[in-house]
Formats: structure tokens, sequence, C-alpha cells
């Protein structure tokens, strides 16, 4: 049979992709823990703990004699901090991402007329998407040349609308100037 496949059939493959992969038990803790430390050190009760320590520190200074050993513990303490929290920004920033290219993605995958060269464009390599850069400055281009950024949705679409736009002027003078010449034999 070759007609059109059952849209259930197409979506067979799909079935495995409903119920996320068995990860372990140690990179579900992990996961849950780096999540409510994300949560957590970027609360306003983090910055004022933050700011907390180094009240203190610095009200130890006299203390210590405001000795070497006395800034190093500050200097080591913000270096670990830092050290980690570089993993924790990358963590959430990469799920963010992550959650922001999905829900691009099915806004480009829902719209009709989008282009579906956009899905998962983020795992393009870098030529490439300084090539559909190219491509999008060029429907950019005919846009404005048509004076309606608004309507196209592709470069083939934009390129047909103008040629015709185009070949509708040049109708429209030609007309014109034939008007024009009628009138002058007219007269």
């Amino acid at each position: 049979m070759d007609g059109p496949k059952h849209p259930r059939s197409r979506l067979r493959g799909l079935v495995g992709l409903a119920h996320p992969p068995k990860r372990s038990a140690l990179g579900r803790g992990l996961e849950n823990f780096s999540r409510a430390l994300t949560d957590w050190v970027g609360s306003s009760w983090a910055f004022g703990a933050a700011v907390l320590v180094i009240l203190v520190w610095a009200g130890t200074g006299p203390l210590f004699g405001f000795s070497d050993t006395w800034q190093l513990v500050i200097n080591t303490g913000t270096t670990i901090v830092t050290f980690l929290m570089v993993f924790l920004i990358q963590r959430a920033q990469n799920k963010d991402a992550r959650a922001i290219h999905l829900k691009l993605n099915e806004i480009v995958a829902a719209v009709q007329g989008a282009s579906n060269r956009l899905i998962n464009v983020e795992d393009l390599t870098e030529d490439e998407v300084r090539l559909l850069h190219r491509y999008y400055a060029r429907l950019v281009a005919l846009a404005r040349e048509s004076g309606d950024l608004t309507r196209s949705h592709s470069i083939e679409e934009a390129a047909a609308r103008h040629a015709l736009k185009l070949l509708r002027l040049e109708e429209k003078r030609a007309a014109e100037a034939e008007g024009a010449a009628e009138e002058k034999r007219a007269s």
C-alpha cells in the first residue's frame, strides 16, 4: 500500500520520548541539590548571608591583627565559592537555554508558514548559523525593499513576492506610458 501512513504509525518512533531516561539515584540527588542550591543562592537571603560573612570577617580583622592568615581565609573562601558558583551558573544557563530553545522550536513548528529550518538551530555549527543569519538578513532586505516587514515567511516567498511586485510596477509604468502616448496621439 503506497498511500499515506496512518498518523499513529509516524508517532511510534516518538513513544520512547514520552518517558525520560532512567537516571541513577546519585544523578537525581545531585540534580535536586544543585537546583535547590541555585534557587537559594539567587535569593535575597543568600545575598544577606554573604554580606554578613564579609562583615564578620572585616570585624575580626583587629582581633587577628589583619594578618596574612586572616586575609588568606577570605581569599580561599571566596575562591572556593566562586569556583563552585561557575558550575551552578552554567548548569542553570544550560537548562534555561534548553527550555527556551524547546519553546521556540514549538512555536516555529506550530506556526503555519514558519521556516522549519530554525528548529534546533542551536545545534548547528557557527558557520551554519552565520549562513542562516545571512539568509534572514537577505529576507529583511527584501522586505524593506517592498516596504512591508511583516508579510513573508521565507526568502523564497519574499523573492517571489518581490519579483511579482516589480513585474506589476513595470506593467503599471508601461500602461501609464501607453496611456500617455495615446493621449498625445489623440491631441
